[in-house]
């Protein structure tokens, strides 16, 4: 990544409460996907919570695209 989408990232978790909420329901669920990931075998119901959460960190990051695009849009304007 570099400095100006981490500089962009940075600014946007102190300015914006949803985007901040966002990157760390993100990192949550990457780090269930990790525990999920290091089992050998997943029973069903680990198998359908394992996509449930996928689900989530793509909607989530689906968002955090959108106010990215944003808050360039914003920047750009002004």
């Amino acid at each position: 990544m570099n400095k100006e989408k981490i500089d962009l990232i940075e600014n946007l978790k102190k300015e914006d409460r949803e985007f901040c909420q966002l990157m760390k329901e993100h990192e949550e669920f990457e780090e269930k996907l990790n525990e999920f990931n290091k089992l050998k075998f997943l029973t069903p119901d680990q198998e359908i919570e394992k996509k449930k959460i996928q689900k989530l960190k793509l909607k989530g990051k689906d968002r955090m695209a959108e106010i990215i695009r944003a808050y360039k849009s914003k920047k750009n304007n002004q």
